[in-house]
């Protein structure tokens, strides 16, 4: 027992020994929160892999619960079955969410989860989400009276936009519906295909979402973990060899490092814990991107989110404890090491920098849009300015410090002839300082326009909007309307003009007999007067690129091989028919104000509901396409917060190594506080060693990743704005800035304490 309590002793002692050397360190302050940060941002991505998984898991485990199972027997035998059909619907500027049609054969029907009753004809169960969003467009009211809300367990999320709706006439079955006898399928079942709710469709991969939490997130908090394990490492590897010399083991020279670096792995990791244990509690809305984080899926998984920041205490202890067992290259030799020639080959990779840009920029264009090359060209480019932009900066860098240096000896100041003289003799450390920062950028602004370019669509969709406002509605009745339907549609909207487009192949019949290849718009001699067209007795073919600008953007999202519109006059008896067909397909309504005045899309959608059995879809031109690309608005906001945050910790760890690498230097600059008289030298040359390099990186960096994404943007509307490059680059400024300020006041503080000792 005695060797027992004497090793526990001895473990003690050299982890109270690390935790007392560790304050004492001439970087010690710069350390402990460099570790800190570290753990708390690794526990932070551990999260949230776990957080990711348990949210798809959690999803995929409600969506299957409420999957809808088809009868084994004829549809004859399944008297407590439903008539089941889904459906969607929008609110103005968000994505699509379903809009389940139900109609039970008798009223013990299995229910949907979520749902206590059925609805009755002609009302709606809404998610409480949707009310909430809906609100000002009064959705409690566009699908009928409201009958409740979906209960938790019947939503994938807490929030989910979903609604139940039981039409006023019924459900008549045909080839879109399906009739469901329960919810849920087990082995063998057979299920209806029919699920609710858009999620898989509108939802990235499981493991796209984890390996951009790892690239943007986990990959710099590794980074910035290595780059705290080794600051101040000059002074350790002192201690270390000294360790050794008096007999010490691996494992006591692995203790004190594990005591110097348990105190902020501790706190990084309880910070990390915190977060955690907060989401697990609590439904956490998610900054920028708006998501809820809902704390139900988590807690599904709630021991192993609990064991992530155990796990990053560890691995931060590991960490340091190899860092500093680790052999040094070149620190048992005798031979001096040059400086000039490490740094020797910069200016080549420097000079190749611009032609890099350039051939990133403009060598695409020497190809067609579509060839291989062309993207080959770009990639290429692109590579080639990760590996000179860092270089160049050094160089810049190291010109601009023998101008300071210069400046400095001519005017007497101390402060920037040494900050100059430190550039010029390090640009390869300018170099290894910038280049995380520099690739973080060039990588983030090549995956938000990447996203930016599968939405082109969406941008088409959102200038035509633009364009023409809600001055034109299209609607389209779901299903089979019938004629007095219609009708009565246009007498409720009394006040608007109406015409109908068809288009090639649908419609009357062209005297010829054969199909019509021309899109075909038919209305009365007041809606055809409004849109400036002729109201002719016969057909008469106009060219739709020269019509009214409406019609332009009408006829843009119907497909027709050519730009021929024919016009025929059509009272509202005829417009009604035409309308009105027996599959519900191949015709678009639209209704125009006469003034050109704005269309309340809300109260048509309501009333289409009220008229037609399962409502229309009432869209403006091109929003079908623009819906479509919301989710993809959406995902790229993740990209966005996430490309930021790897941002913030790239350049807190080029920032950390360069406050570490100048306040190692501190001591050597201490005596200059006595022959100049004054402090301002610390101030200069922190600037120059820590604040230049990184807002050069974030300035230079950014207007250059945005040159190189603009080839993939091509003629369309970059993702690329001016405010996501002002922010990137403001924060990349902000915590150079801040970094500057801490350094130049730790160098300060170690010049205050000095004391002339031989020096």
């Amino acid at each position: 027992m005695t060797p027992t309590r004497d090793a526990l002793r001895l473990a003690r002692r050299l982890l109270t020994l690390g935790r007392v050397a560790g304050r004492r360190s001439e970087a010690g302050g710069v350390r402990f929160v460099a570790l800190l940060l570290a753990a708390s941002v690794l526990a932070l991505g551990l999260g949230s892999l776990v957080g990711v998984h348990a949210v798809y898991a959690g999803k995929e485990e409600r969506r299957a619960a409420r999957t809808p199972v088809a009868p084994d027997d004829a549809l004859e035998h399944a008297t407590d079955a439903t008539t089941w059909l889904v459906g969607a619907d929008w609110l103005e500027g968000e994505r699509r969410f379903s809009v389940v049609y139900i109609a039970p054969h008798k009223g013990d029907a299995p229910l949907p989860p979520g749902l206590d009753h059925w609805p009755a004809p002609g009302q709606a169960v809404l998610s409480p989400a949707l009310r909430e969003a809906g609100a000002a467009e009064d959705i409690d009211h566009r699908y009928g009276r409201l009958a409740g809300v979906i209960g938790e367990e019947g939503l994938d999320e807490p929030t989910e936009w979903l609604a139940y709706v039981r039409p006023r006439d019924g459900l008549k079955p045909d080839r879109f519906t399906a009739v469901v006898t329960g919810f849920g399928p087990k082995d063998g079942q057979v299920t209806a295909s029919l699920e609710p709710g858009s999620g898989r469709l509108d939802e990235k991969p499981e493991w796209m979402f984890q390996a951009a939490v790892i690239g943007m997130l986990l990959l710099p908090a590794v980074a910035l973990l290595v780059v705290a394990a080794r600051t101040g490492a000059y002074t350790r590897d002192r201690r270390t060899a000294l360790v050794a010399a008096l007999g010490g083991r691996r494992l006591d020279r692995a203790l004190i490092a594990a005591g110097e670096a348990a105190p902020p792995a501790a706190v990084g990791a309880v910070v990390g814990a915190a977060v955690i244990a907060t989401a697990l509690l609590h439904d956490i809305r998610v900054p920028y991107t708006g998501y809820v984080l809902s704390s139900t899926h988590l807690r599904a998984h709630g021991w192993v989110a609990a064991l992530a920041p155990v796990a990053v205490f560890l691995v931060v202890l590991g960490a340091v404890a190899l860092a500093d067992l680790s052999p040094r290259r070149g620190g048992s030799g005798t031979r001096p090491h040059s400086s000039a020639r490490a740094g020797a080959w910069l200016p080549r990779l420097a000079v190749l920098c611009p032609l890099a840009i350039i051939l990133a920029v403009r060598g695409p264009d020497l190809f067609p849009p579509s060839s291989v090359t062309r993207t080959l060209t770009s990639w290429v480019g692109i590579a080639a300015t990760v590996l000179t932009l860092p270089a160049a900066i050094g160089v810049i860098t190291a010109r601009a410090g023998r101008l300071l240096a210069g400046r400095g000896r001519a005017h007497g100041l101390p402060g920037t002839l040494v900050a100059g003289r430190r550039a010029v003799a390090h640009p390869g450390g300018t170099a290894r300082l910038v280049a995380g920062v520099s690739i973080a950028l060039i990588v983030f602004m090549q995956a938000v326009a990447w996203q930016g370019l599968f939405g082109w669509q969406a941008t088409e969709a959102r200038k035509t909007m633009d364009r023409l406002g809600r001055g034109v509605v299209t609607v389209s009745p779901r299903g089979s309307v019938s004629t007095t339907a219609m009708t009565d549609f246009f007498a409720r909207t009394r006040g608007t003009e109406v015409v109908l487009l068809t288009p090639p192949g649908v419609g009357l019949t062209p005297p010829d007999g054969g199909a019509s290849t021309s899109l075909t718009l038919y209305g009365d001699c007041g809606a055809l007067t409004v849109l400036h067209l002729p109201c002719p007795a016969k057909e008469t073919r106009v060219d739709a690129r020269r019509a009214d600008p409406r019609i332009g953007e009408l006829a843009r999202w119907i497909p027709h091989p050519d730009s021929t519109l024919l016009i025929r006059r059509a009272d509202h008896r005829k417009l009604a028919e035409l309308a009105a067909p027996d599959d519900g397909s191949g015709t678009s309504l639209a209704l125009l104000h006469p003034d050109g005045k704005a269309l309340s899309v809300p109260a048509l959608k309501r009333l289409s509901y009220e008229v037609f059995p399962r409502g229309a879809a009432v869209r403006t031109p091109g929003e079908n396409e623009l819906i479509a690309g919301i989710p993809n608005r959406d995902q790229g906001r993740w990209s966005a917060m996430l490309g930021t945050l790897g941002i913030v910790v790239l350049t807190l760890t080029a920032g950390l190594s360069a406050m570490a690498e100048f306040l190692r230097q501190g001591r050597a600059l201490a005596p200059l506080s006595v022959l100049t008289g004054g402090l301002r030298v610390f101030r200069t040359s922190a600037a120059w060693s820590v604040l230049a390099p990184l807002a050069l990186a974030g300035t230079a960096g950014t207007a250059i990743a945005a040159a190189l994404a603009s080839p993939v943007s091509g003629d369309g509307e970059s993702p690329i704005t001016a405010g996501l490059l002002l922010s990137t680059t403001t924060v990349v400024l902000a915590v150079s800035f801040l970094l500057w300020l801490w350094s130049a006041r730790v160098a300060i503080r170690q010049a205050r304490t000095w004391r002339p000792a031989g020096d």
